[in-house]
């Protein structure tokens, strides 16, 4: 194996999508599946589809048209804020975007006039998690600007929660959302489809049965990808953890000291990084590093190994666990966290390999 590579089981997503979309249909609540931490893989969101996800959403322009290009047939919604240099092509890609600023519903105006199109939006509010969305306060002239806008239908509100500042989800700041809805609602005396509340930190919610009513839209990424919530990053019942799996090759396996020996400055990346002292132990360096994942979201399957650290190029890993079972040639495998598939997705030096697409059983 020349290169590292990440195996996608597209049976298990496929069985994760239809679980998150199970539970979600029991509330009310129709799931786009995010494809933003697989940039834009068509082979992903096909399976997100066969389980039943009923849009696919995506935060580069690049993805949808990457997507759209191998023939993935699917309404799409963008879901980082238009750039404003870039409203012709959100339009022409997109069926629906989030938005917070005037500036660019009025380009979203302008182009879908222009395409001779009718583009749908979702204007998001800030509630606490201060990324993007419009501060509540600042709603109705905003609300009302883009409802008199040409080529452009306010179709909806939402908000964005535990990415930036980890708010949580809860009855109190979604029935404000609905509130602020039904406000935007009475003003116009137009009905708004959508009230998208929730992202995958939003299960424990919809599972409790307390979510509001009105709230009738998520947008799903990691609880379909990883089978996690992400709050506590906990496994989801009835979801697979494992539908990605990143392999290494070993280069090399020597006994050395656990301590570097000399004097000592800082690493490659400005760092100064620290060791245990466990004596003198084999050690395996494998043919993937810092340019190709986050290594501090990857972990051996194998519980016997022990990441000691990476540089650019290199996964130097603990192996005297496995008392002399890792040779030259061997192949590692490890679990991915949100952030270490991100940046293997993105890697150009990572193969990915869709395999599969029964998951066969169900997890326990």
């Amino acid at each position: 194996m020349a290169q590292p590579q990440v195996t996608i089981d597209l049976g298990k997503i496929e069985h994760n999508a239809r679980s998150v979309v199970e539970l979600c249909g029991k509330h009310g609540i129709e799931v786009t599946g995010v494809t933003k931490c697989v940039c834009g893989n068509p082979e992903v969101a096909r399976a997100m589809l066969r389980g039943g996800v009923a849009s696919i959403g995506d935060s580069r322009l690049e993805n949808i048209r990457r997507l759209k290009a191998a023939g993935v047939d699917t309404p799409y919604l963008l879901l980082r804020l238009p750039p404003l240099s870039g409203v012709e092509a959100v339009v022409e890609l997109t069926r629906i975007s989030l938005n917070s600023e005037l500036a660019a519903l009025e380009g979203l105006s302008e182009a879908a006039s222009r395409q001779g199109r009718v583009h749908d939006v979702i204007l998001m509010v800030d509630l606490g998690d201060l990324r993007e969305g419009i501060w509540p306060d600042e709603l109705p002239p905003v609300a009302r600007r883009a409802l008199g806008l040409p080529g452009i239908r306010l179709v909806g509100l939402g908000t964005n929660l535990a990415c930036f500042g980890g708010v949580v989800p809860g009855e109190d700041n979604m029935n404000r959302l609905v509130e602020l809805a039904e406000g935007v609602e009475r003003s116009s005396g137009r009905t708004l489809k959508w009230i998208s509340g929730v992202n995958s930190s939003g299960l424990d919610l919809i599972a409790s049965g307390r979510m509001p009513p009105r709230v009738n839209h998520a947008r799903i990424g990691e609880a379909i990808l990883l089978g996690r919530e992400t709050i506590h990053r906990r496994p989801w019942p009835g979801t697979f953890q494992d539908a990605f799996v990143l392999y290494a090759e070993v280069l090399e396996v020597k006994k050395k000291p656990s301590l570097p020996l000399g004097e000592r400055g800082e690493d490659a990346f400005g760092k100064r990084p620290s060791f245990e002292d466990r004596g003198v132990a084999a050690r395996a360096l494998l043919n993937v590093g810092r340019e190709d994942v986050d290594v501090e979201g990857v972990r051996p399957l194998d519980q016997r190994l022990r990441i000691i650290g990476a540089s650019s190029g290199y996964l130097v890993v603990d192996v005297s666990g496995a008392e002399g079972g890792v040779r030259v040639g061997d192949e590692l495998a490890f679990s991915l966290n949100y952030g270490a598939l991100l940046a293997a997705m993105t890697s150009e030096y990572v193969k990915i390999q869709p395999v599969g697409k029964d998951p066969g059983a169900g997890p326990a």
